[in-house]
């Protein structure tokens, strides 16, 4: 008997749609047509691929409401903000078909008595485990640099937003990339270790929480096959005591709130040195107090619902255990009444070490705001934390901040003076429990590829 799966608009609570799960003879079925779709794609020129990867760049333009609105009512996406996402998209198949080959060019290199090439050579399928907060970006992140590099794809996605899933395989298809490159899989979790497993699958990536990350890793580490994570963390933006308030303060509320507040690299938790402590935090409550969740088809809104219910009552878990534990519950921390998984602009304060707001991800739009003596002890307080995704600092001072994001800032990525996402051209991934391996930037498209070595001997 097959099993289905129903689609929810967290917005309403309402079934959207119903789809049926892969068995697991067609997900074993659907690797070994991937397998026989690699011996021929690894054939393709680079112009080839960079052909198919500009058209998919146009689709997703030409297609844009149309994929901003199905993402708005599987996730609760503001849809203000999903034209943001699909232009995101389509910059990284143009900055991919732009440099990939430059990125994947043979290398020469000095040999004793000859000379050498190290060429970057393909290596099969690649599996992708991606979540739902961003249904678009996330697979276009690591299917597109694959492809390009001539690696096949599997796609197993959040199942809240399967309808996705469905678009962006037929999207592939249509802009001409050939059958089977890129394939989705509609599979649940319990299936995916017979993926990892199977000989034609030779890496894995996924984008999710840490102890998904940790069962993957090892999954993947058992079967000696390379795996590239991107986790969770609670990015830590550090006010310090000659930043612009104003400007601090505009870019901590977007960053907080920005898709609901279910961003990896979301501002989570605010250190504010105490000689600017009062004012920011004076007007950084006033500007989050000010923010209503509403209708997410609504252009004007700007905080939506949370994704699933089950996501709302973890959220909301982690802030009362944080209450209990001393933190001061400014506003917000209720749940709503009425349809939908809505949850309101939140702030916290007096968070320290051992409560969920301070050492855990709030995922949703609950800000911490942490007191601090000085530099020295804001920076203290940013690393101390498993995470290391991202990271945030405000100084009139730019060669300072740069020092610090450089030196001293143990995380992946430092937005100096504003609060920016993933950008095509700059490498995207964290440390510690933030994961490891990187995406974009020409970093991406060389995670999984065979780095070869060719003597050539006179």
């Amino acid at each position: 008997m097959s099993q289905t799966h129903q689609t929810i608009n967290p917005a309403n609570g309402e079934v959207i749609d119903t789809y049926e799960l892969a068995t697991d003879e067609q997900a074993l079925q659907a690797v070994a047509d991937s397998h026989a779709a690699f011996l021929e794609w690894r054939k393709t020129s680079f112009e080839q691929r960079a052909s198919i990867l500009r058209e998919i760049a146009r689709q997703l333009r030409a297609n844009k409401d149309e994929y901003v609105a199905l993402m708005t009512r599987e996730m609760g996406k503001p849809i203000s903000q999903g034209g943001d996402e699909i232009e995101l998209c389509a910059a990284i198949c143009e900055y991919t078909a732009d440099n990939g080959a430059d990125a994947l060019a043979d290398e020469e290199r000095e040999l004793e008595g000859g000379r050498a090439l190290v060429s970057y050579q393909p290596i099969g399928v690649i599996l992708g485990i991606q979540p739902w907060n961003f249904p678009f970006y996330q697979v276009i992140r690591y299917s597109i640099a694959n492809i390009m590099a001539g690696n096949t794809v599997l796609l197993k996605h959040a199942p809240n937003v399967w309808g996705a899933a469905v678009e962006i395989e037929k999207l592939f298809v249509e802009a001409g990339l050939p059958e089977n490159v890129f394939k989705t899989l509609l599979i649940g979790a319990d299936q995916v270790d017979q993926l990892i497993e199977h000989d034609y699958v030779r890496g894995v990536t996924l984008t999710g929480s840490t102890r998904a990350g940790s069962a993957v890793a090892a999954k993947a580490g058992e079967q000696l096959k390379k795996s590239v994570l991107e986790l969770g963390s609670n990015d830590a933006f550090l006010v310090l005591d000659d930043a612009d308030i104003d400007r601090a303060v505009e870019a901590c509320t977007n960053g907080r709130l920005y898709n609901n507040g279910q961003t990896c690299v979301a501002a989570k938790r605010f250190i504010v040195v105490d000689s600017v402590y009062a004012a920011f935090r004076e007007k950084f409550i006033e500007k989050m107090r000010r923010i209503e969740y509403g209708d997410p088809t609504d252009p004007d809104t700007t905080l939506g619902p949370i994704a699933r219910d089950d996501l709302r009552d973890t959220l909301h878990d982690l802030v009362k255990r944080s209450v209990e534990a001393g933190a001061t519950r400014v506003f917000g921390g209720e749940i709503p009444e009425g349809p939908g998984y809505f949850y309101p602009s939140t702030v916290l304060e007096d968070v320290k070490p051992g409560m969920p707001a301070y050492d855990d991800e709030l995922f949703g739009p609950v800000a911490s705001l942490i007191r601090v003596a000085d530099e020295d002890e804001a920076i203290r307080i940013a690393n101390d934390s498993r995470y290391g995704l991202g990271g945030g600092i405000f100084s009139k001072d730019e060669k300072r901040a740069i020092n610090i994001a450089r030196d001293l800032f143990d995380t992946g990525m430092v937005n100096i003076n504003g609060y920016r996402v993933a950008q095509p051209q700059l490498p995207f991934g964290g440390v510690k429990d933030s994961g490891y391996g990187r995406e974009h930037g020409g970093f991406g498209i060389k995670e999984f590829v065979n780095a070869k070595s060719v003597m050539i001997v006179d």
